[in-house]
């Protein structure tokens, strides 16, 4: 039987496959915790905007009578309360009633605080904690909180996804006469099989959606790597400056990400409907990935963990 029959009948038997399968075990369990983050937080950020919106600074209004404090005595009352730090900026608010925001910083941290114009209390953070939880969630999915080198781990990671992706739709592949079984979940399996069955199903169905992030995540990260691949493909004519077919590429790559398609150009898909339904789908999907983390793992778990523990108890 050729190598192709065998692939095409009995896959289990082909030693490609059975080479890839431990690349997508191995890989799996190496960025299956990133996975998870940037596909928990990637879920929540499909409605970024939204938040921002939601949780945006509003100005404070304060009660009181007679003459607010001055300045002088505002920026003094700041640094009592934080001592060691310095005052950076100082804005008042439009009216005597509006609360002063006032930013210290010490070496490189900064420090934005609201005072009470009358009293000089401390009235909290002038960002709300929603709209800041929101920027760090960005942070976080954007560039793991680690600046410049997280945004590049980030890219490194995404292309192992991309790895992920490719090595798994090989991996799926039953055999011509099992393919159809393989296309939906067999709930009266055992749990190991149901288990495979999970995490092979879901990946087949949700094979595009996990390529397209892992393809556009790798661009987002990486962008002057994938501008310098675009240029080489389609050099742009600085005596002809027309946008490109692969300046189209980008900018679809960046919006696909998120599922934000609303007012893109698309004839049927306008800023209402249409964009609500297709974030709505982004940030479902994305969940797919964190179950798929977890069936991985315990798949890794019993096929190498379980398979050492009892050799270590033995020695």
């Amino acid at each position: 039987m050729s190598l192709w029959s065998r692939w095409v009948q009995r896959p289990q038997t082909v030693w490609l496959r059975r080479a890839l399968f431990q690349v997508h075990l191995w890989t799996g369990v190496g960025v299956g915790l990133y996975v998870l983050v940037v596909s928990l937080t990637g879920s929540v950020l499909v409605y970024r905007n939204e938040l921002y919106r939601r949780f945006s600074p509003v100005p404070v209004i304060v009660e009181g009578t007679g003459a607010a404090l001055s300045i002088d005595a505002l920026k003094d009352a700041a640094l009592r309360a934080y001592p060691g730090y310095a005052i950076d900026e100082v804005r008042p608010g439009e009216t005597p009633n509006h609360a002063l925001e006032v930013t210290l910083s010490r070496d490189d941290h900064r420090l934005p605080r609201l005072l009470h114009p009358f009293t000089g209390v401390d009235l909290g953070n002038p960002v709300p904690a929603g709209y800041r939880f929101t920027a760090w969630l960005l942070d976080l999915h954007d560039n793991l909180l680690a600046g410049e080198t997280g945004r590049r781990v980030n890219g490194i990671g995404a292309l192992l996804l991309l790895l992920l992706c490719l090595s798994g739709a090989i991996i799926w592949w039953p055999g011509v006469g099992g393919w159809r079984r393989s296309l939906w979940i067999d709930w009266h399996a055992n749990w190991k099989r149901l288990n495979w069955t999970i995490h092979s199903v879901l990946g087949f169905w949700f094979f595009a959606y996990i390529l397209l992030w892992a393809i556009t995540g790798a661009y987002l990260s990486l962008p002057d790597a994938f501008t310098a691949v675009f240029d080489a493909i389609e050099p742009f004519d600085e005596n002809n400056p027309e946008e490109r077919v692969v300046d189209r590429i980008a900018y679809w790559l960046a919006y696909l990400h998120f599922g934000r398609l609303g007012g893109r150009g698309i004839p049927w898909c306008g800023r209402g409907l249409c964009d609500s339904t297709t974030k709505a789908i982004w940030a479902t999907v994305g969940l797919v990935l964190p179950i798929m983390f977890a069936t991985g793992m315990i798949m890794w778990w019993n096929r190498v963990v379980r398979r050492v523990a009892p050799r270590s108890t033995d020695a």
